[in-house]
């Protein structure tokens, strides 16, 4: 047996697993876990995964949405989870019920959707600006490509600059919603967020198109990269101030999801990506601890060098990175990871156990480690599951022990 990334498991790790697993069997199938300390034990953790303070690394494995229908039987129908509210909550409170038995925790909201009129209408976002349509099919959201060809690009590029992005971004019923809002203390959201540079530009050009760019036609790619760059820039500063700040006091920070980040090589993400990442981090998150955060579930280790650069404080790669090779560049992100997504999905019991013995060993010296897994949660995980993770972190995961 073999991870992901090709490191053995200790055979001492594989005997502790086996031992929890028949501990697990001999209870009915539920891993044997005190829910009341563990849980304590998280928001304790949680205020600061580095501090020595922590008796055990702590954890995110709640699990979300796509989960609740193989767990209750159910046909999933995400359609029908976001449009039909009756149903929704039924399912979740069936869900939470189950939840609350098997982890100690509800973990699906199961409120009502807020009255329209106290919320502000969601702000379009830079895919509207670059014309790619979001567009639902296979149970998710996709982005329909916009140019296809160089000469496209360029007539693309040359539409967005000619855009308001005032007009573009702020939907019908804004000004409205903030007249009635603002008086209240309430503030539209602020932008700082964005699906990664790379995984845009692919959505909006296309994979191989993007590719070909950088390397046929580096001053149209550059073109490409700092019109993104601007806008970005445009939206964040829109945003703020339609919240009421001004040059200063808004909130920092600002996160990005690239998982195709892992297509380019080295020198060409040094050409488009990072540099986009740069400038939002610098407006955003100047100080040592802003986040500054990367999620990638990929094979994307060969950028380890160049996101060391920016120095992240929050990073979740994909499983065929180890917590050791991710801190040697990585010294002051908090790790979030680096559970297989697949293992925790197919309910691979020894494999979770196992992950987490790896994991843990890794952190134990430096410590800043949030297990959970490298990547998205998957359908198809369960509870059981999830309650197994735990049990093996609170038994495997305290800085105390030795492994």
């Amino acid at each position: 047996m073999s991870l992901p990334h090709e490191v053995p498991y200790r055979p001492e790790h594989v005997a502790m697993a086996r031992e929890l697993l028949e501990e697990t069997r001999r209870a009915g199938g539920l891993a044997p876990v005190d829910l009341e300390r563990f849980w304590a034990e998280e928001t304790l953790g949680h205020r600061d995964p580095f501090s020595p303070a922590n008796p055990r690394v702590p954890s995110w494995l709640s699990l979300n949405d796509l989960c609740v229908f193989d767990e209750l039987g159910v046909p999933e129908d995400m359609w029908r989870w976001g449009h039909d509210e009756p149903w929704h909550l039924e399912l979740a409170r069936a869900y939470n019920d189950r939840a609350e038995k098997i982890v100690g925790r509800r973990i699906i909201p199961e409120a009502p959707a807020p009255d329209p009129a106290t919320v502000y209408p969601e702000p379009r976002g830079l895919h509207d600006v670059f014309e790619a349509r979001n567009e639902w099919h296979g149970q998710s959201w996709w982005l329909r490509q916009s140019a296809h060809t160089p000469a496209e690009l360029r007539a693309l590029l040359d539409r967005v600059d000619g855009r308001d992005l005032r007009k573009v971004i702020l939907p019908e019923g804004w000004e409205a919603a903030k007249q009635r809002l603002m008086p209240k203390g309430v503030r539209p959201p602020l932008y700082r967020w964005q699906r990664g540079p790379v995984t845009f530009a692919m959505s909006v050009y296309g994979v191989e198109n993007l590719i070909e760019l950088i390397l046929e036609d580096e001053p149209l790619a550059i073109r490409f990269r700092d019109t993104i760059r601007r806008v970005m820039l445009g939206i964040v500063d829109l945003l703020d101030a339609e919240a009421g700040y001004g040059k200063g006091g808004a909130p920092g920070g600002f996160q990005f999801n690239d998982d195709q980040c892992a297509m380019l090589n080295p020198a060409m993400y040094e050409l488009f990506g990072w540099p986009i990442l740069k400038a939002l981090f610098d407006r955003l998150s100047p100080n040592p601890k802003d986040h500054r955060g990367q999620h990638s579930d990929s094979a994307m280790g060969h950028l380890l060098p160049l996101l060391g650069k920016l120095d992240l404080t929050y990073a979740n790669f994909g499983p065929t990175l180890t917590v050791t090779r991710i801190r040697d560049h990585l010294p002051h992100a908090v790790i979030h990871g680096q559970l297989a997504p697949y293992t925790y999905s197919r309910n691979d019991a020894e494999g979770i156990v196992l992950e987490c013995l790896r994991d843990v060993t890794m952190a134990r010296e430096k410590r800043g480690l949030v297990f959970e897994t490298a990547g998205s949660i998957n359908e198809g995980t369960s509870l059981a599951s999830m309650r197994l993770a735990m049990a093996a972190l609170d038994r495997f995961g305290r800085f105390g022990r030795q492994l």
